[in-house]
């Protein structure tokens, strides 16, 4: 099945996962992109992500990776840098998160190839966006999620702040909607345009709400590390250990409703005079109430609360680890989970698709390829570069030996 961006070419010229992967995302929906890996950087060392470095399947290249083309040229080389050039020349779209003096270093300037192109979308990723004393900054994760005030919200009080990680997937899709839409705006106009979306713009967006509460009523309690118990309501946002040390979560905001039913399951009188009413449950009797669901939640196992909330229509759940999404037939069936069968490793699980679309979804095409691996295919298919021309290149190192 063909996908919605069958006939878009995406030129994937990126260092970190996030940026890799906004262009996998494009590549996910049918658009042909083309991976260009430098042969004169130093090779990735997994062991830097807590990888064990003999391993050679590497998960994360496995997933931002397919659905592409891997090419390696040697950017340091003029002859590198004018095969790159001639790639960018026949693409739609150009990511990268090339630093502005990285991009100068491999013969890349942006304003010439849209002046050149003023066809040609650009997608850049930053870690702290293109404007500023800091526009320049590293494209790392954690350090813009120290800047959006994130880190220090999610522990408990008196706990070392906390990096969700959450900020660079959002930053991923937020750079491959902004292709697409650039595209739409391509095809009613004709032109091209320079994207921009930032790690920090990521983790700020992570934490809309109460960044956004804060900023309006400049209150310093949002965002402040908070326990349970100063939870402002025992039924909604707050979270019991049960029997078996797992926990079960709460979210029934509007006690009135759901207690009838509520105070049936966890076996409290539904006119105990501490808790009967809502002003009661989020007043006064509030933290009572947290202390006696504490002590009763502690009495049974988490599937005994899940099934009784969930025979009632109640709004609970058990806090998993990740063996349940990855075995879960409801992450299965929508497709956020998939079976991958890789001609040299086998058949493993993957992320699948968080978008679907009913008329052309997306689609896993081609596993990922190791670095290279294609890059006498592209030159061929491409750039029209013969055999001969392709040897040449390769006895020069301008090229890997895939």
């Amino acid at each position: 099945m063909s996908g919605p961006l069958e006939e878009i070419l995406v030129i994937d010229l990126t260092y970190e996962a996030w940026a890799s992967g906004a262009a996998g995302l494009l590549g996910d929906f049918g658009a042909r992109v083309i991976r260009v890996e430098d042969l004169s950087e130093r090779p990735r060392d997994p062991s830097r992500d807590g990888l064990r470095a003999e391993e050679p399947f590497d998960s994360e290249a496995q997933l931002i990776h397919r659905n592409k083309d891997r090419v390696g040229l040697r950017l340091s080389e003029p002859q590198g840098q004018s095969l790159l050039l001639e790639m960018i020349g026949c693409a739609d779209v150009l990511v990268t998160d090339f630093s502005t003096a990285r991009q100068l270093e491999v013969g890349l300037d942006l304003a010439v190839l849209q002046d050149q192109r003023s066809d040609l979308i650009v997608a850049v990723g930053s870690g702290l966006g293109p404007e500023g004393p800091d526009a320049e900054g590293p494209g790392f994760d954690e350090l813009a999620a120290a800047r959006s005030g994130v880190m220090f919200s999610l522990p408990e009080p008196d706990q070392p702040p906390v990096n969700a990680g959450a900020g660079q997937m959002y930053t991923w899709v937020m750079l491959a909607l902004g292709v697409v839409t650039a595209l739409h705006h391509r095809h009613k106009t004709g032109e091209g345009q320079r994207i921009d979306a930032s790690l920090l713009g990521g983790h700020m967006y992570a934490s809309t709400l109460t960044l956004d509460a804060f900023m309006a009523m400049r209150e310093d309690r949002l965002g402040e590390p908070r326990s349970r118990f100063e939870a402002a309501n025992p039924m909604s946002g707050i979270s019991y250990p049960s029997e078996d040390g797992r926990w079960v979560t709460l979210t029934m905001p509007d006690t009135e409703r759901w207690w009838p039913a509520f105070s049936e399951i966890v076996g409290l009188d539904i006119q105990d005079q501490r808790f009967d009413t809502h002003e009661k449950r989020c007043g006064d009797g509030r933290l009572e109430m947290m202390h006696v669901l504490e002590e009763i939640f502690a009495t049974r196992p988490a599937s005994h609360w899940r099934d009784s909330f969930n025979a009632k229509n109640l709004s609970a759940d058990i806090i998993e680890r990740y063996d349940y999404p990855a075995s879960d037939e409801n992450a299965r069936k929508n497709r956020y989970v998939i079976e991958v069968n890789h001609p040299e490793y086998g058949q493993f699980k993957s992320l699948g698709f968080p978008i679907h679309l009913s008329k052309s979804p997306a689609e896993l095409r081609k596993v990922a390829s190791p670095p290279g691996a294609d890059t006498t295919g592209v030159l061929e298919s491409l750039l029209g570069l013969t055999r001969d021309e392709i040897e040449g290149l390769r006895a020069n190192h301008v090229i890997g030996s895939a």
